[in-house]
């Protein structure tokens, strides 16, 4: 059964069934407007589709150089796997390019706002570019 309950704070939680207090401020606010941080598999597959449909190479090519199937790099161009560092590197060797190179130019995109992600026809925000330069 779920309760009200005071937080430490002093404000008034809710208390769920496994004894914890969840408060209304638990998420930060601008979180909340924001939608979710985009993902770095999205940026690194939309790049390397970008790559492969450049230098005029079909799906089942690029996936056959690779050594991947095709279902397989389809999904990491879409960004809906995240590739070990072996199969990104052969992905990038099927294209004639290197991990570096691709991470410079997931790094380079021009930026058009913060929270844009790969998917939704914008690019790799300034924050988000510096957040991952630092990581490199």
């Amino acid at each position: 059964m779920v309760g009200q309950t005071r937080t430490p704070s002093g404000g008034s939680g809710e208390c769920s069934p496994g004894g914890r207090t969840r408060t209304a401020s638990a998420e930060h606010p601008s979180r909340r407007r924001r939608g979710p941080e985009p993902l770095w598999r999205g940026y690194v597959g939309a790049q390397l589709r970008a790559e492969r449909v450049a230098v005029g190479l079909r799906l089942v090519d690029a996936a056959a150089r690779a050594g991947v199937s095709p279902q397989y790099l389809s999904e990491v161009e879409r960004g809906l796997k995240d590739p070990s560092s072996e199969l990104l590197a052969a992905m990038c060797g099927a294209l004639d390019l290197t991990v570096i190179e691709l991470v410079t130019r997931v790094l380079t995109v021009p930026a058009a706002g913060d929270r844009s992600g790969p998917n939704d026809g914008t690019s790799l925000g300034a924050g988000t570019r510096a957040q991952l330069t630092l990581a490199a």
